[in-house]
């Protein structure tokens, strides 16, 4: 069965030469080419395709939001972003979004599709330069944010969301139906257990830490 891809980029160029490329590889199908997020968003629902090769700026619906919308959703596409640069901070959300490639715009058209079929394959392709950082720093983060919430019980992690969200302790309280002392009571263990010393400190750990 050949790699069945859909294909989103809002350059009409790179679109075409990127198509262009992948139907003249064997054991490729592009199932259909997008010029727009939301474009991509329908055709990967209705296609439901292997890969999927995704520009991370475009207007409206960039990549990252492409990704948020079709999180949660029973697909069996594996994702794959194409760029002319990326942030650090948007590499790791997009790994936590799922994406299994990152592929730069100035990159010999060959590593595309070493990349589609690596990535197929159930394989990371990252971009040389940054892929020991990012996965490092991404283990780094997501190992503190389950060493931390794996200190805080049940009730103190319902605590932190709720502060995440901005309540005060009243509103708290009202919330989860016990007394304003009570989640006092919770919030000085949870200080205690993170190490932080007030309610912007916690915040700006859980934030750190991708506990919120």
């Amino acid at each position: 069965m050949p790699i069945r891809i859909v294909l989103a980029d809002d350059h009409p160029l790179i679109l075409e030469a990127l198509a262009n490329l992948l139907r003249a590889e064997d054991g490729f199908e592009v199932a259909a080419a997008c010029a727009n997020g939301a474009g991509a968003l329908d055709a990967v629902r209705r296609h439901r395709p292997d890969v999927l090769i995704l520009d991370l700026r475009m207007p409206d619906l960039n990549g990252l939001d492409v990704l948020r919308a079709l999180a949660g959703e029973d697909l069996p596409t594996r994702t794959i972003l194409l760029t002319a640069a990326i942030e650090e901070s948007e590499i790791l959300e997009a790994m936590r979004l799922g994406v299994r490639g990152v592929v730069l715009k100035e990159m010999a058209s060959g590593s595309v599709v070493q990349c589609v079929r690596k990535v197929h394959a159930g394989e990371l392709w990252l971009e040389k330069r940054s892929a020991a950082s990012m996965i490092g720093k991404l283990a780094r983060r997501e190992g503190a944010a389950r060493d931390a919430a794996a200190l805080l019980t049940p009730r103190e992690q319902e605590i932190l969301i709720l502060i995440g969200r901005g309540l005060r302790n009243k509103e708290i309280a009202a919330q989860l139906s016990v007394r304003e002392q009570t989640v006092k009571v919770h919030l000085s263990h949870i200080y205690a257990k993170l190490g932080v010393d007030g309610r912007l400190a916690l915040l700006r750990y859980a934030e750190d830490h991708g506990l919120l």
